[in-house]
């Protein structure tokens, strides 16, 4: 069988790994090369490096409906296409190239989470379970029938980091499990339930920003899932009254069991910074913060903020000037 992964994110590795041992893949397409950092740097998908040193051949096309793409991939004689964490929708035509196929993995349990950020929507919805579905693509994002789970429990102390670890390691063991029942012609076909799909849309940074009107356990969730991409931050007074500036904050964070705030207490109000920590209200008990990255420094210990950053108790932090 000859295999084309098509996939982008960090989450692939281990499968193209797994394929490539197969002997079976015979090119990998993702995305271009993007600048990144302050100096905008040309910088490659790591996939495409593993693919490289591997020996596999890359496509990198800016889009899969440029005629000249779907003619490369076409070339490539794919018997099946593999997608995870691609990046671009996928057209009726390109989806009809693999002759046996093409399927996805997903990381969520479908029709739970569609969509692109799908590991930090179950992490923010604070669900029991999670994991990786197989499925059939189709035109429609993420919509296709299933053809297996993997379920993992979730302990309510993950990142989005340590969760996607996870989960790309255990897909390569079901991405091989439903090849051989392809190639055997006996994968099944479960349709997904509409009125159960949910939809994580791609996150921006602006998504990051806290609401602390929320109660504690919802920001905790957040500062988990948004770890480490897009970040969650707020904002605190600077020595400049006219202005805040950003503080992005790390996991973990402990909620501490306030349920009689003082009357006056609004949420955002630092209770106490102290060497062991930034204490803020939240709009139901407080969170203790132990680590910080003020707007154009480094990541510190609270310890080492409060040693160059005055936030005394009464401060409120993410309200407008």
């Amino acid at each position: 069988m000859r295999i084309v992964l098509m996939a982008t994110g960090d989450i692939a590795i281990p499968s193209f790994h797994a394929l490539k041992e197969s002997g079976e893949l015979v090119a990998l397409v993702t995305q271009p090369d993007r600048p990144v950092g302050r100096h905008q740097d040309l910088t490659p998908p790591p996939i495409k490096l593993h693919a490289v040193e591997a020996g596999i051949p890359v496509l990198q096309p800016e889009s899969m409906r440029a005629p000249e793409a779907v003619a490369k991939l076409a070339a490539m004689q794919p018997d099946l296409l593999v997608v995870m964490a691609y990046g671009q929708i996928l057209t009726e035509e390109v989806i009809a190239l693999g002759c046996m196929g093409c399927i996805n993995a997903h990381a969520s349990l479908l029709p739970r989470h569609r969509g692109a950020a799908c590991i930090q929507a179950a992490i923010d919805a604070g669900d029991s379970e999670t994991g990786v579905t197989i499925m059939h693509v189709v035109k429609r994002l993420d919509a296709g029938d299933i053809i297996t789970h993997r379920r993992i429990p979730l302990r309510g102390t993950e990142t989005a980091e340590d969760l996607q670890n996870t989960l790309a390691a255990i897909t390569p063991e079901a991405l091989l499990e439903v090849i051989n029942q392809l190639r055997d012609g006996t994968a099944p076909r479960e349709p997904q339930d509409e009125q159960l799909s949910t939809y994580a849309p791609k996150l921006l940074r602006k998504d990051g920003f806290i609401d602390w009107k929320q109660p504690d356990y919802i920001i905790a969730r957040k500062i988990r899932a948004y770890h480490s991409w897009p970040g969650t931050y707020t904002d605190y007074p600077s020595v400049r009254r006219d202005r805040k500036k950003n503080l992005k904050i790390f996991p973990p964070v402990d909620l501490i069991p306030i349920s009689d705030l003082p009357a006056n207490t609004v949420p955002g109000e630092v209770l106490e910074s102290n060497g062991c920590g930034l204490i803020v209200a939240c709009g139901k008990g407080a969170i203790r913060i132990s680590t910080l990255q003020p707007e154009g420094g480094r990541r510190m210990s609270a310890e080492s903020f409060f040693s160059g950053h005055a936030l005394y108790p009464g401060a409120i932090l993410g309200k407008a000037l």
